[in-house]
């Protein structure tokens, strides 16, 4: 993992423009992934975010043929 930046909850919150609820709540496990977007230091509690995934992942483009369906638990589905 040469040079990656890890952020807590709140920094990404400041870099994306996203309230803190709303990537704990609603980004969370829907569009950041466990292992790919974030990571448990240590099996613990706390997550950090790593902004060079996330970066990337935010600046590609989606099929203009997906449909997203708002699922009762807050997340999408992509259809």
């Amino acid at each position: 993992m040469p040079d990656q930046t890890f952020l807590t909850t709140d920094e990404l919150s400041a870099r994306i423009k996203y309230d803190a609820r709303t990537i704990r709540n609603q980004l969370k496990d829907s569009v950041l992934l466990e292992g790919v977007h974030y990571f448990r230091p240590f099996g613990g509690r706390k997550i950090l975010y790593i902004w060079e995934t996330i970066e990337r992942d935010m600046k590609k483009v989606r099929p203009v043929t997906s449909i997203d369906i708002p699922m009762s638990s807050g997340g999408m589905c992509r259809v």
